[in-house]
């Protein structure tokens, strides 16, 4: 009789497992990954499953210099710092989703005119307005919570780095993708995904929510969900579906909200 799986088969599942974070981990942000990682459109169109694990990477390498830098400066301007680390191992990616979809929306009056707008890299009122106020709000909220606790916007930057993009990666589940050509940013995520890629985003986000007290966690899946939801009729509304843009913008208000109910939990 046959076991159910050979250690060699467990190996390579694994390894397989591994690369296609690697490729997860190249996509979303600017980490160097090894060069002889292999690629394909197929293993970019699975490394949506591990948004949330990547998110976790990122807040943790925010959160440690956020704590670095406490111990040397204010905690506002520390704060400084780790929203700074973020941009700089993202590329500000998010960011520019969420100033490329202000400046469709409020720039453009049919779908192919924001579309059009979306595209293009120059960056418009609308987009400028949304990161000036993006960027400052999450300053504020985290200031806030060092004023409370020094070691709450540490907290905050890993829970929120990682729920958000499991939210933001959550859309490609329940909406159609709008487009589908060579410029599309995320054209090899915007395949069907299948439904294990779905379940490692929900074991991903448990596992974050296991590590937070009952209420705060049911807060922020509450929420979190709301502004999920809010987000997806929106792009339906303007789009009839979502973009890579739109993606980047749900992680950005997601990440935001997050920050917000943390502060109103901490301080009633």
């Amino acid at each position: 009789m046959q076991s159910e799986a050979s250690p060699h088969t467990l190996t390579a599942k694994a390894r397989l497992q591994w690369e296609i974070f690697l490729v997860a981990l190249a996509f979303f942000t600017r980490i160097p990954i090894p060069k002889d990682t292999p690629y394909s459109a197929d293993r970019l169109n699975k490394a949506n499953r591990y948004f949330g694990l990547v998110g976790c990477l990122i807040g943790t390498i925010s959160a440690a210099v956020y704590l670095l830098a406490v111990q040397c400066f204010p905690a506002n301007i520390a704060i400084g710092f780790a929203i700074v680390a973020s941009l700089l191992i993202t590329g500000a990616f998010h960011e520019d989703g969420l100033a490329d979809v202000f400046d469709g929306f409020g720039g453009g009056w049919t779908v192919e005119q924001k579309l059009d707008i979306m595209k293009d890299s120059r960056l418009g009122t609308y987009g400028a307005a949304a990161l000036i106020m993006m960027l400052t709000f999450k300053w504020l909220a985290l200031s806030e919570l060092a004023e409370l606790n020094k070691l709450l916007p540490a907290i905050a930057l890993f829970t929120l780095h990682g729920l958000s993009r499991i939210c933001a990666a959550s859309l490609i589940f329940s909406y159609p993708y709008v487009r589908a050509d060579q410029n599309s940013k995320v054209k090899p995520l915007a395949n069907q995904q299948s439904p294990y890629d779905l379940w490692v985003l929900i074991f991903t986000g448990c596992f974050i929510l296991l590590l937070l007290p009952l209420a705060l966690a049911t807060a922020l899946v509450l929420i979190l969900g709301l502004t999920r939801y809010g987000c997806g009729l929106w792009f339906k509304q303007q789009l009839g579906g979502y973009t890579g843009d739109c993606l980047g913008a749900t992680q950005q208000l997601s990440e935001l909200a997050g920050y917000l109910v943390i502060l109103a939990f901490f301080t009633t």
